[in-house]
């Protein structure tokens, strides 16, 4: 699918800087800017490496600044806010077009000057290619300057005071770090002056820093005769050789192509999301092994995201291999029964702080086995399956236990052990201390995979999971159930927590194994639709529910107070359809319903990431994405809903 904006939208500057793009190295490197040029964010940035996959990144471009002299008169073509209005850069008068598919292409028209200008990252390295079209129809000689913009300082990090830049035949030096470049176009050395400050007007709406600098000291040109076309070439990178600029070109685009080709949906739709899929893996130098990076451009590889996200990045997306690398990964870091939710970086020892992703892990290896029969990878993962089971059973840290109910009880004090985590200042907005019900729906159905993984690995008979699973159903149906509501609480605390109505319950009825009986299914599916239901996500919170927040934005306290207690997430969505399709026995009719909602997913690729699924929306109005403007979760879910729309979806698993 190819994302075509013209001039309407980018009517305003503030528009212009709504949409943006994404490419990705596959190391936690990306390069993104928005539809008109600029850096709308402090993350935003033409090349943003990484020195240690996948999140010891370093900003070392942060923008371009083209200008094009033509007829006596010089142009901007890229734009950029300043925190003086005075200073703003402002192209969008010459601006013809933006397009992204593989790679983000820019079109402007200059007095009979056309300029195309295309931007590639390179696979598994940091490397930016830059191409410029110069197509010169007026009786002018034109001149085409490129200004790179340097920062070399850690992602989110101001530059120094005093910040040299050392410009040397094909490289910069800024302390102990090097850019490399190469170009068909001499550089010429430029005085060294600050650029600033910016300002970053999406940072700015978010409450966040919305100012910063950069530095400047050296260009690129082409001039182009009149009634002449010429290209400029150059190519940016933090380790030599640097390839051409053509095959930089070629292997983004190969990459891209496999990624839609080996996902092999026949929706349209499926397919740029199998490619905004594989934006998100990366390597992880710590473990030798892939990874899935939560959401960019904040997040890092998170163990419960990371186990949402594998369904649908890698499973429904048929990289098999891929999600056996990441649940190796997970294998190897496995610790008194809880995987790391936050992975170590450096001499920082792994956070375990999740009650879920252990659950998680075990219904991702049952989906990995349904779809491969890797009797192997099952031998391997086994033993930490049954782990994982006794320790949950007999208790282990941050209060995660079974109850004498048979039910999964966590957290307690400050701690945060569910996706709702936000800890703000020692205020906890949904706290969800007792038990939760997804934990629980996930405890059920990983005592359901047990039992059947048992016998088919010759490691007992399975009966001892399946007393438990009873246990397990028969105390959820009595004590989750609320009939006034025609839905289950959201926890057992005590606390009115237990009656409000939240989109957790979803998960209950989507899961392989049903804990529910179809009656109540369909009433939690119904219920759902009724009070959380948007076309871009599920309502963390019923809007009726006093303490309903509808709008996601302002300073951190703000954003945190909102962020689960009615802000609009994408990714839940994937399980409302997977349910709806369940308890419809997925009838053509049920599927027909479906398709004709994600049609708006067609929408929502376009707005924000181009190509991409975001974090959030708000709760109100859900208008416009928000937080992470590309969300692994999101898109993986998604994928798993085309998944089952498509007849695709694994039988379940009778033998290895």
């Amino acid at each position: 699918m190819k994302f075509i904006y013209g001039k309407q939208d980018w009517m305003t500057f503030q528009r212009g800087e709504e949409t943006c793009f994404l490419m990705t190295n596959g190391l936690g490197g990306f390069c993104s800017m928005t539809a008109i040029g600029s850096c709308a964010r402090s993350e935003h940035s033409l090349l943003m490496a990484c020195e240690r996959a996948p999140n010891r990144r370093v900003q070392m471009i942060q923008r371009l600044k083209d200008t094009l002299a033509v007829g006596g008169r010089t142009v901007p073509l890229s734009s950029q806010d300043f925190e003086d209005p005075d200073l703003r850069e402002d192209g969008r008068a010459c601006q013809a077009s933006f397009t992204f598919r593989d790679y983000p292409q820019w079109t402007y028209l200059v007095h009979g000057v056309e300029v195309v200008k295309s931007l590639a990252m390179v696979p598994e390295e940091n490397t930016v290619a830059l191409v410029y079209e110069v197509h010169n129809r007026s009786r002018s000689e034109a001149l085409l300057q490129i200004t790179p913009h340097l920062r070399f300082v850690p992602k989110g990090e101001d530059m120094a005071e005093g910040q040299r830049f050392t410009l040397e035949e094909g490289r910069v030096r800024s302390g102990k770090r090097t850019l490399y470049f190469v170009s068909n176009c001499p550089a010429r050395p430029l005085p060294q002056a600050l650029q600033g400050p910016f300002r970053y007007g999406q940072d700015a709406m978010d409450g966040k820093n919305a100012a910063g600098w950069s530095a400047a000291n050296h260009c690129l040109e082409l001039a182009v005769p009149p009634g002449e076309s010429r290209t400029l070439e150059a190519v940016y990178g933090t380790a030599l050789p640097l390839p051409p600029a053509a095959e930089a070109f070629s292997r983004l685009e190969a990459r891209s192509r496999s990624l839609e080709e080996r996902a092999g949906f026949r929706d349209e739709a499926a397919g740029t999301l199998a490619r905004a899929a594989g934006q998100f893996l990366s390597r992880r130098e710590s473990t030798g092994k892939l990874t899935i990076l939560a959401g960019y451009p904040f997040f890092e590889d998170w163990g419960r995201d990371t186990m949402i996200a594998l369904g649908g990045c890698c499973l429904a997306a048929r990289r098999y291999n891929e999600a056996r690398s990441i649940l190796e990964t997970f294998l190897a870091c496995c610790r008194r029964g809880l995987m790391p939710n936050l992975f170590p970086e450096g001499n920082d020892a792994p956070r375990y702080n999740t009650a879920d992703a252990s659950m998680l892990f075990i219904l991702s290896v049952y989906d990995y086995l349904c779809r491969t029969g890797d009797r192997a990878f099952a031998e391997q993962a086994y033993g930490a399956m049954a782990d994982i089971i006794r320790w949950y059973e007999k208790g282990t840290d941050f209060s995660i236990h079974m109850d004498a109910d048979g039910l999964i009880a966590a957290g307690s004090g400050l701690d945060q052990v569910t996706w709702m985590d936000v800890n703000v200042d020692g205020i906890l907005p949904t706290p969800r201390h007792g038990k939760p019900v997804e934990i629980n729906a996930y405890w059920y159905n990983a005592l359901r995979i047990m039992e059947r993984l048992q016998p088919l690995l010759g490691r007992g008979d399975g009966k001892e999971y399946a007393a438990m699973a009873e246990r397990a159903r028969k105390s959820f149906r009595e004590k989750f159930w609320n009939p006034g509501a025609g839905c289950l609480r959201d926890v057992l605390s005590g606390t009115k927590a237990d009656g409000q109505i939240r989109c957790n319950q979803i998960w209950a009825v989507s899961l392989p194994f049903s804990i529910l009986p179809p009656e109540q299914e369909a009433q939690v599916v119904e219920t759902v639709f009724e009070k959380l239901y948007t076309p871009y996500g599920l309502r963390t919170l019923d809007p009726g529910d006093p303490e309903f927040q509808p709008f996601y934005g302002g300073d951190r306290l703000k954003r945190d107070l909102a962020y689960h207690q009615g802000t609009v997430w994408t990714f839940p969505l994937g399980g409302y359809y997977l349910a709806y399709l369940k308890v419809h026995g997925y009838s053509q009719q049920a599927k027909d319903t479906v398709r004709r909602q994600l049609e708006a997913v067609r929408s929502a690729l376009r707005e924000g990431c181009a190509g991409q699924l975001p974090e959030i929306y708000d709760g109100g109005d859900p208008v416009s994405s928000k937080g992470c403007f590309a969300q692994a979760w999101s898109v993986g879910e998604l994928l798993r809903v085309y998944d089952a729309l498509e007849g695709r979806l694994p039988e379940p698993l009778t033998a290895i």
